[in-house]
């Protein structure tokens, strides 16, 4: 059984590595097989569908941005407003830095399909996310998790526009810091 848990997990970090490298088209059951060393069969072992694996890795890749999150948020100030320019950060960092798996993790056939509770993975930093607005904006309209949604989807936004270099393209700049803080004033209001 540990054995098998350990190809499992190799299947998992090479689908993932090949994921962050070549981008989703590069990530089938075969391939995954071939760069972990193992049959072409191996994998359904584990992930009967290209789904499962999808999902497994994207569920990594939920797990390594809460991590990160997590790490960043203990050295940051108390503020409310100060965290969630971390936390913004800290997103933006994991948009560009894991490319392929930013991607991978928000597809709505993922989220959709039940498999390893990815929707569920995916909800402790929305969780977060909005309690912080809840804290840095304690007006009761609109609630914190509408400003929480609207600010994550601006964030999203910038991350991925940001990684296709367009926001580069039209703004001339090259630290996307600006970005977040017009992003946090237009959803939290100027800073105190």
């Amino acid at each position: 059984m540990e054995a098998d848990e350990g190809l499992r997990a190799r299947l998992v970090r090479v689908g993932g590595e090949l994921l962050d490298r070549d981008g989703p088209s590069a990530v089938s059951l075969r391939e995954i097989a071939r760069c972990a060393g193992v049959s072409h069969g191996a994998p359904r072992r584990y992930f009967p569908t290209h789904l499962e694996l999808l999902s497994a890795i994207a569920r990594e890749g939920f797990a390594d941005l809460s991590e990160r999150a997590g790490a960043a948020l203990a050295e940051a100030p108390g503020d409310p407003r100060a965290r969630l320019a971390v936390l913004a950060r800290v997103y933006l960092d994991f948009a560009v830095s894991r490319r392929g798996r930013f991607e991978l993790m928000f597809r709505h056939d993922l989220l959709e399909s039940g498999h390893l509770g990815l929707r569920e993975a995916s909800l402790p930093l929305f969780r977060l996310l909005a309690d912080l607005v809840a804290r840095a904006r304690p007006e009761p309209e609109p609630p914190a998790p509408v400003v929480a949604a609207a600010l994550w989807a601006n964030l999203h936004g910038i991350a991925q526009l940001w990684t296709w270099r367009s926001l580069t393209l039209a703004t001339g700049i090259s630290d996307p810091a600006p970005l977040l803080d017009a992003a946090l004033a237009a959803h939290l209001g100027p800073p105190a």
